[in-house]
């Protein structure tokens, strides 16, 4: 492929996983979270647990435990403030729960496996990158290749010294996938985190709605909404994800065809 087509050509979508691809609503970590903390004496909102969403899972319980709400009752249950040691040894039953929560969340957002079909005919490739880290992957893979995808390439938080919101694993997928440059690469996640991932890559971003984490529905409950409700839904979730820089927004993967379209159209248009 000579230069100039690499540059006019959308050649790899990476994707997130739960929230974006599979996971309807992105329970599984939020419910391992809450628990987690619950098991410590610690309480813990369901909207406390899904706001760091997206950042690599130690992280994650590291934001989660110096929250001023969690930080007092931390205090107040063991005498002493949160600490590194703390995030490590959460982190290390965490790890086993949530691989254990995504055994009942492990079903595809509806039309992926259609929107991959598409994309592999078109010859763009597939790679993807998550806050998991590779033990709880290695739970995950079985399962959505049992429903039919098996991603060109996987990015899992600890498989790199930094990762999300730093372009790190996005330059992972560069390499894996041999794509370039960074505008012929599409990132697609329903997390602010993970679209930074994209953004400081300088990819084209884009935004899942519906799905995701900031909505947190299942996908029985986003159906039912009237469409009234789902226009709310979107503004009050676009407002959110617009910290993470995306270029366009979509319900779920199942939409996003069409945003294809246009920034094919827009990279055509490059001189």
């Amino acid at each position: 492929m000579s230069s100039d087509e690499r540059t006019h050509t959308i050649r790899a979508v990476v994707f997130d996983w739960a929230g974006t691809i599979f996971d309807f609503g992105s329970h599984a970590p939020m419910g391992a979270f809450v628990k987690l903390f619950e098991q410590e004496g610690i309480k813990i909102s369901i909207e406390e647990a899904r706001g760091p969403m997206g950042m690599p899972k130690w992280d994650h319980i590291h934001a989660l435990g110096h929250l001023d709400h969690i930080q007092e009752q931390w205090l107040a249950t063991f005498g002493r403030p949160f600490s590194e040691r703390d995030t490590d040894r959460l982190y290390g039953i965490f790890t086993p729960m949530n691989a254990a929560a995504v055994t009942e969340h492990a079903e595809l957002i509806p039309g992926f496996l259609e929107l991959a079909a598409d994309l592999r005919a078109q010859g763009i490739k597939i790679g993807t990158t998550t806050g998991y880290n590779r033990q709880i992957m290695d739970v995950v893979l079985p399962l959505v290749k049992a429903q039919g995808f098996v991603p060109d390439n996987l990015v899992c938080a600890d498989d790199l010294p930094t990762s999300r919101p730093t372009p790190m694993g996005m330059y992972k997928c560069f390499v894996d996938l041999n794509v370039w440059p960074s505008r012929s690469v599409v990132k697609v996640d329903d997390t602010i985190p993970g679209l930074l991932e994209g953004y400081h890559s300088d990819c084209w971003t884009v935004g899942v709605i519906a799905s995701g984490n900031e909505a947190g529905l299942t996908y029985q409950q986003w159906t039912a909404l009237t469409e009234h409700e789902k226009t709310l839904l979107r503004k009050r979730v676009a407002a959110r994800l617009a910290a993470g820089h995306p270029d366009f927004l979509i319900d779920t993967v199942a939409d996003l065809p069409s945003v294809l379209g246009k920034i094919q159209q827009l990279l055509a248009q490059r001189p």
